[in-house]
């Protein structure tokens, strides 16, 4: 199947890839969009394996407020050099991570992060809704399984599905911008702020005599 530029610039569009990447993608798969796009994450993540173990000592530290001045974000993310820091592209990365963190409130950056007691304690509450229903130990392993892996898709950034492209996940999203930049990237932490949060609500009580 002939690959045109209209195609190339669809794939790019989709997966911030490079043209050459794209290209050589697309002939690899045949044409297949879709089989191009996972032909290129693989890439990705093989590229940002190789580099995972790099030093990312520069970055930035930016933030995010979110319309109406009710929740802000400050995120500090790192690279490896001051140039890749000063691009557009890492920018952008920057402020989508911020915009997925006030919209998706994780709690941790990376499920390694995740003390080892809370772990415990949604297994315990996992097996405790399960007994009783008679499942083979096996059976329950897998089910507990499947459920912290929602867990940490909560609470975990890294493991959260990208609000902007559900299909991938921020980590994956990550990953290809390591590829993409050619150096490794790592969200070293974050806060987010929720205005009252936390806080007890006061109520609003009505003087006697004053009618509803």
């Amino acid at each position: 199947m002939a690959i045109d530029a209209g195609m190339v610039r669809t794939l790019r569009e989709k997966t911030g890839a490079g043209i050459m990447d794209c290209k050589r993608a697309l002939n690899e798969a045949q044409g297949n969009f879709e089989k191009s796009v996972e032909i290129l994450r693989k890439w990705g993540l093989a590229a940002a394996a190789k580099k995972s173990e790099r030093i990312a000592g520069e970055g930035l530290i930016t933030s995010y407020l979110h319309p109406g001045n009710k929740i802000g974000v400050l995120l500090e993310i790192n690279c490896e050099t001051d140039f890749v820091a000063r691009t557009p592209d890492f920018s952008a990365l920057a402020k989508d991570l911020c915009m997925q963190i006030a919209a998706s409130r994780p709690l941790y950056v990376g499920r390694e992060e995740v003390p080892v007691e809370v772990v415990a304690k949604e297994k315990e509450i996992y097996l405790a809704e399960m007994s009783g229903k008679g499942k083979p130990e096996k059976i329950l392993e897998k089910i507990v399984e499947g459920k912290l892996e929602k867990f940490y898709a909560d609470v975990c950034l890294l493991d959260q599905p990208f609000v902007k492209d559900p299909d991938i996940k921020v980590q994956t999203l990550i990953q290809n911008h390591i590829a993409r930049l050619g150096e490794n990237i790592v969200v070293r932490r974050f806060s987010r702020y929720q205005l009252g949060e936390g806080l007890p609500k006061r109520t609003c009580e009505i003087p006697e005599g004053i009618a509803s």
